[in-house]
């Protein structure tokens, strides 16, 4: 599916590479981890095959695990910072006058009482469409289950409105749909899952640590870079002092500092890491303390004292038991 490459992408550059001998098969394996074999399938398969324990770890959609909830189904990881979409309700463009789901609530009624029929929304996301209708005060609505190129429903009369996944909304304008201003049913990402009762295992609950291990400290080392210049100063404690007066230099842990052998004597280089969206105003303030020749090293991983993600999934088990 949509999400299998950018999946692929997202474990290598994590270090979790996955190895697939044959492009036909559908498993795989993942060097770092030995223990884990690899099973590819389609996201709702992912999430009934972790529900029913037949794999024990998973990677599918957000949308899909609310969709289908089960109670052996746990999210491990919310947000792996990709695959971004949101299930949304979308109308003709032609309702001019219908923008939002009050607007919708209104039309229901109307197909109700003038055309004698319920409003009929086409989805392949049933359960979360009618809980959503529902909540929303709307009643009067036929959910016909679609496959496929849900956006063409209302054009060719299948369906009035639609519920579906919009990423860049370049498909719902091309067919003439809008999406309605307070319509989003749920905003989706990839995410990882697992079964609660498979976690117990000492084996399945290592190979989660291994891998969330790897995931947190690439996403966190999204976040920061790492920064070198040279400077001049009589010693490294006056360099160190100048520098950590300004937070934004200080890095996680402070600077790094280490004598040049140069002919001309006092130099230094300093190396800090920074978050990333202080970058420009670290490089400038290093610029003013006479730092020269200033280089960028995006950070790949940041290990912390233990992986966040695991030790919340660590609480959530104890308190399960």
């Amino acid at each position: 599916g949509a999400i299998a490459d950018p999946t692929l992408s997202f474990l290598s550059d994590c270090g979790l590479r996955v190895d697939k001998p044959n492009p036909r098969q559908y498993t795989g394996s993942i060097p770092t981890i030995p223990s884990v074999d690899v099973l590819f399938q389609r996201v709702t398969d992912v999430v009934y095959k972790v529900s029913d324990g037949t794999a024990q770890l998973g990677v599918t959609g957000y949308d899909v695990v609310r969709e289908h909830p089960h109670d052996d189904l746990i999210v491990i990881h919310p947000d792996l910072r990709y695959g971004y979409c949101k299930l949304l309700v979308a109308v003709p463009e032609s309702w001019v006058d219908v923008e939002s789901i009050v607007d919708l609530a209104e039309v229901a009624l109307d197909f109700r009482e003038y055309k004698r029929r319920n409003l009929r929304v086409a989805t392949t996301f049933t359960n979360l469409t009618r809980q959503y209708l529902h909540e929303q005060g709307i009643h009067h609505f036929t959910i016909l289950n679609a496959e496929g190129a849900i956006e063409v429903a209302p054009t060719i009369g299948y369906a009035d409105v639609i519920v579906d996944l919009m990423q860049s909304g370049t498909t719902l304008r091309e067919n003439h749909l809008k999406p309605l201003s307070d319509g989003v049913i749920v905003e989706s990402q990839a995410c990882l899952v697992g079964n609660r009762q498979a976690l117990q295992d000492p084996v399945v609950l290592n190979a989660a640590r291994v891998m969330l291990e790897h995931i947190d400290a690439a996403l966190q080392g999204r976040s920061y870079s790492q920064v070198t210049v040279n400077m001049r100063g009589d010693s490294v404690d006056t360099i160190a002092a100048r520098i950590v007066e300004n937070p934004l230099t200080r890095g996680l842990q402070g600077p790094t500092i280490a004598p040049i052998y140069s002919a001309e004597g006092g130099w230094h280089t300093v190396t800090i890491i920074v978050s990333n969206k202080n970058l420009l105003s670290a490089v400038e303030y290093l610029r003013e303390l006479g730092g020269t020749q200033a280089s960028v090293i995006p950070v790949r991983y940041v290990f912390l004292e233990s992986s966040p993600t695991f030790n919340k999934l660590q609480e959530f088990l104890a308190g399960a038991d």
